[in-house]
């Protein structure tokens, strides 16, 4: 049995405020996102390192590429999500959602160093709550790792 149902149509775009939107990470972000991660590994390392082992401090871009690209497919598998958080110009790759299965669904987040204890970031952790009780068809999903 799947997580989650048959004609589940994941979202393809999701605004946050009139100024970021979220949309699912695609192999071709790999130039804005390879710049996002490194530049705020240390800390990412400190909240995702020890459950995922990401992001090596020697993750090559071509392996960003690679996770980029099998998120993607994963995604369009419905195996699990990658969202990526954008300005909306998508100039800036500002932090990713991700939404995998667990008992439920287990749900995390982050946004940049440079955005770390701001307002997008109150918005974002305010937002993907609501965003994934209004928009996903999860009974008891699990926030954060």
């Amino acid at each position: 049995m799947s997580w989650l149902p048959s004609d589940f149509v994941h979202p393809t775009r999701v605004d946050l405020g009139a100024d970021h939107h979220l949309r699912p990470i695609q192999e071709s972000d790999a130039d804005r996102d390879y710049p996002a991660v490194m530049g705020s590994r240390e800390r990412l390392w400190s909240i995702f390192g020890e459950q995922w082992n990401w992001p090596p401090a020697t993750m090559s871009y071509e392996a960003n590429r690679a996770d980029l690209a099998r998120h993607a497919q994963e995604a369009e598998a419905h195996e699990s999500f990658n969202y990526a958080l954008f300005d909306n110009d998508e100039t800036a790759l500002l932090g990713c959602v991700y939404i995998d299965p667990a008992e439920d669904a287990l749900i995390s987040w982050w946004v940049v160093d440079e955005y770390a204890g701001t307002e997008l970031e109150r918005a974002l952790d305010a937002f993907v709550p609501e965003w994934i009780a209004r928009d996903w068809p999860f009974a008891t999903p699990r926030f954060g790792l």
